[in-house]
């Protein structure tokens, strides 16, 4: 079964970029050549987006491999397909790599036993609200939202995978 995603490589320091290619090369079985810009956010720093077309569970294979070089961010997206939700990954230095399910508009979803089991280890209001975000991811947000706005209008690359 196949679906597709977005891969966000909000920032790369230039001398990575190839590497940064090579990962998602590997994860997807072909070639790729990203259209690096400049992150705005990160003088110094390049980026680069790619749309991609791949079998259910790709996303993963992308975040392992891109999580291999600590100082790049990226955001990887992979879209629901029948029977399997969606995921989305975040990776940010200091914060390390946040994954959840997204529901077929893109919310993140979380488990009746997840919800559950923080609330029964949370003693007060203030400590389930915490948890809550670190589940939400919201940490990994904050930190990658000033790098999403620097690439409003940067081209994208389409990506398939091949065989």
């Amino acid at each position: 079964m196949s679906t597709r995603g977005v891969v966000y490589v909000h920032s790369s320091p230039s001398a990575v970029c190839p590497h940064v290619e090579w990962a998602i090369s590997g994860a997807l079985g072909g070639r790729v050549d990203l259209q690096w810009t400049a992150q705005p956010a990160a003088p110094g720093q390049l980026r680069a987006e790619c749309d991609w077309r791949a079998p259910v569970g790709t996303g993963g294979k992308l975040a392992a491999a891109l999580k291999a070089w600590p100082m790049v961010r990226f955001e990887i997206t992979e879209e629901p397909s029948p029977g399997v939700d969606g995921q989305r990954f975040c990776y940010a230095p200091g914060l390390g790599l946040w994954h959840a399910r997204t529901s077929a508009n893109g919310d993140i979803v979380v488990g009746e036993d997840r919800l559950r089991s923080l609330v029964s280890k949370s003693r007060a209001g203030e400590q389930l609200a915490h948890e809550l975000d670190k589940v939400l991811g919201s940490s990994w947000d904050e930190a990658l939202e000033p790098f999403r706005h620097a690439g409003d209008g940067a081209p994208v690359t389409w990506l398939h995978q091949v065989g």
